[in-house]
């Protein structure tokens, strides 16, 4: 009987890749195909930006906020540095960027939930509490506080956001970890004779991964917009690093220059909507009911 509670759990958390089939379909739809081919576009765009156009992104060669022209597609900027260049070097920055903010984010926070949710009791209330104290200030307002005081850098941009958003997934990993320590399977392992370390890794731990992948794939698109939110305001990258927010900024200081803005926000509303579609199609996937559910509504 004990051997099978956790087969019968496991069955349940990875239902999908019992059904290829049901699986395969959720990549199928139009959001999930959007989603994927414009994040894949970026990240060969990522790889293959050093190749993809031909001038320096730092030099300052040409004339001053030039418009789109068949010479300079995008433009040129303030500094008169072009455009294009500047934007396919700059999904080298913001999206591995985001990518890291995440992981690390991530991983802090599932670390910290599952020992609060596991353990519990004077552990939990010390984690909830300090989840909830950075959870009253709003998100830009911490990390521009904590940006400003490590210092303007992409760096120190990142440790200031992992420090904003590592609550939102030990709050979420805490709840999956308070359901799942009282399961059979957890209290079996736990009376064999199983350590803490190990049940929260190879009993809890497979259980939980679903979930945080979701919120993990929703949360990119937020970083990309954090980090250049920070950007924006002086806190992330410097002059004269090519970044996406840093080129919207410089776009606000010359509105009558419309492209210098609008180039670099269409490739972050881009990233953000794609990262969207994909969180999207990994919550179907992982947990069909949703869908069925939505069917059975309509």
């Amino acid at each position: 009987m004990t051997h099978a509670s956790p087969q019968s759990t496991g069955a349940a958390s990875s239902s999908p890749s019992r059904h290829p089939s049901a699986w395969r379909s959720h990549w199928l739809r139009p959001l999930a195909l959007v989603g994927l081919t414009i994040i894949a576009f970026w990240l060969i765009i990522a790889v293959f930006a050093q190749w993809l156009a031909p001038y320096d992104p730092l030099a300052q060669d040409f004339a001053r906020l030039e418009p789109p022209s068949a010479t300079h597609w995008l433009g040129t900027d303030s500094s008169g540095r072009d455009l294009l260049r500047r934007l396919l070097v700059g999904a080298q920055v913001s999206i591995p960027l985001a990518l890291v903010l995440v992981v690390l984010s991530c991983l802090v926070g599932s670390v910290v939930g599952a020992v609060a949710g596991y353990f519990g009791k004077f552990v939990d209330s010390l984690v909830m509490r300090s989840a909830d104290l950075v959870l009253a200030f709003p998100g830009i307002i911490l990390a521009m506080a904590a940006a400003a005081a490590f210092g303007p850098s992409l760096t120190n941009a990142v440790l200031a956001l992992v420090l904003v958003m590592w609550p939102t997934y030990a709050r979420v990993v805490r709840s999956l970890a308070l359901s799942l320590r009282e399961v059979e399977f957890v209290s079996a392992a736990r009376l064999f004779g199983s350590s803490s370390r190990r049940t929260l890794l190879i009993d809890v731990g497979p259980n939980v991964i679903g979930q945080i992948a979701v919120l993990a794939a929703l949360e990119v698109g937020n970083a990309v917009l954090l980090l250049s939110g920070l950007s924006f305001l002086g806190l992330g990258a410097q002059a004269p690093q090519a970044e996406w927010g840093a080129m919207v900024s410089d776009g606000a200081r010359n509105f009558d220059a419309w492209w210098i803005g609008l180039f670099p926000g269409l490739a972050i509303l881009s990233i953000v909507l794609a990262f969207n579609f994909l969180g999207d199609s990994l919550r179907d996937a992982f947990d069909p009911r949703l869908t069925r559910a939505g069917k059975g509504r309509s």
